[in-house]
């Protein structure tokens, strides 16, 4: 039995799921979306984030453990100058989860993952204030001052 074992195991050994889940961490990375199967999007989400919270930190020892997963400089450099820095004032959350159908060839479910933009991060934080309201009526009223005068 199963009961209380956590992570999928996607019919692969331990060293190709670790590379499997890398690989879409930095794909996510590379072009900021990404299609792939619901399973695989929700797997990748915890060490996509986690990577960003590294990001976040910003310390040498941080971009360490970045690099670990990553494995290549230009990744890290981008993560730490460009993707961590929009979410400064926001406390995880940077991904999105989007269901996308079925694949044609096996009907697997998709799903899009992508990062969170900036602005509707910090929306959670701080909500906008509402547009004032225009009522019919002072409109009517303004369009009749304008014909009169």
């Amino acid at each position: 039995m199963r009961h209380r074992k956590e992570g999928r195991k996607f019919g692969r050994e331990a060293g190709h799921r670790k590379a499997l889940l890398r690989n879409l961490v930095k794909s996510l990375i590379v072009s900021e979306r990404i299609t792939t199967t619901e399973a695989k999007a929700k797997e990748m989400r915890s060490l996509a984030e986690r990577v960003v919270t590294y990001g976040k930190k910003g310390e040498v020892h941080h971009r360490r453990l970045a690099y670990s997963v990553l494995g290549d400089r230009s990744l890290v450099k981008k993560l730490f100058d460009e993707i961590a820095p929009r979410y400064k004032d926001v406390q995880g959350g940077y991904t999105r989860i989007i269901k996308a159908g079925f694949r044609k060839g096996d009907a697997a479910p998709l799903a899009i993952i992508e990062f969170v933009e900036e602005k509707e991060a910090s929306a959670v934080a701080t909500p906008e204030p509402a547009e004032k309201e225009v009522k019919l009526e002072d409109l009517v009223k303004e369009a009749e001052e304008v014909v009169e005068g």
